[in-house]
């Protein structure tokens, strides 16, 4: 048997009938596709359609007021020690603060005060930003651990201040003051030297020595006698009667007794604002 393949037979190639349309010819300098079948080019799938990104929510906006404290917020770490408070003091209104320890008033006071920046939210004094020029003008702040320079006395302190803000005519104001609450004689020591009462009552003279608008005190009666608690709530109502903002926090229930509003916080949350007569205070700051 030979190796060699033995050739295919011929095929006689069937007519192809004629066709009754002219072909197209080729474009110039395109190779002629006769005998051919062009391959189909398969359409390049649409790019998925974007999603759209959900609205924003408006900035709500900060209602006119002497305080008005929106989300405001104060994490440490992972303890929330104010959570998103929303909170608004009108004009010339006087309101008392209340909580347990550890409730979150201070860190209110603070922030309001522009000692502390907000973990969220905002908090606006006399409608400019906590720690702002505008907002410290308007404010003055009693803190419950006051501090006071090692080698000024006390007259020497309520100068400072006074002429610090502005107020040019104090000698007779702060006279008035530190005689209203027993410190007249002892206007030439050194307030580091006074015992806790003695500091609270000067730490209260310095505070309404300056010109404000709104007052943010905390816990001002501790260490207080009772001589120096009546003398403090006088100057309160004088100054409420002034129509100026007084916030208030305070364990001492009598003083309740003389404001219209009380605020309660607990664990960072608000958990009343309303009115301070007929309340269980008691229950609150538990």
């Amino acid at each position: 048997m030979s190796s060699r393949h033995p050739q295919p037979p011929k095929r006689t190639p069937r007519p192809t009938p004629p066709s009754t349309a002219k072909p197209t010819p080729p474009a110039k300098g395109t190779a002629s596709t006769k005998g051919t079948t062009a391959p189909t080019k398969a359409k390049a799938a649409a790019p998925p359609a974007a999603k759209k990104a959900p609205a924003e929510k408006p900035a709500r906006a900060h209602p006119p007021g002497a305080i008005s404290a929106l989300g405001l917020t104060k994490v440490y770490g992972e303890r929330p020690a104010l959570a998103a408070l929303d909170l608004h003091v009108p004009y010339g209104e006087s309101l008392a603060l209340v909580g347990h320890n550890g409730s979150g008033k201070t860190t209110f006071l603070r922030l309001a005060a522009g000692l502390l920046d907000p973990s969220d939210g905002s908090v606006l004094i006399d409608g400019h930003p906590a720690g702002s020029l505008p907002a410290r003008a308007a404010l003055a702040y009693l803190s419950d651990s006051p501090t006071f320079y090692e080698d000024l006395s006390v007259w020497e302190h309520m100068e400072y201040i006074a002429r610090l803000h502005g107020h040019e005519e104090w000698e007779q104001d702060a006279a008035d003051l530190l005689d209203h609450l027993g410190l007249y004689d002892r206007a030439d020591d050194l307030p580091t030297s006074f015992s806790r009462g003695l500091r609270q009552k000067a730490s209260i003279a310095m505070a309404f020595i300056r010109p404000f608008d709104v007052l943010l005190v905390d816990e001002p009666f501790v260490g207080l006698d009772a001589s120096g608690k009546q003398a403090l709530i006088e100057l309160l109502a004088e100054a409420h009667s002034s129509k100026r903002t007084l916030l208030v926090a305070t364990h001492e229930l009598s003083y309740l007794e003389t404001v219209s509003r009380c605020v309660a916080l607990r664990d960072g949350e608000l958990i009343y604002d309303g009115a301070s007569k007929g309340i269980d205070v008691l229950s609150l700051v538990s």
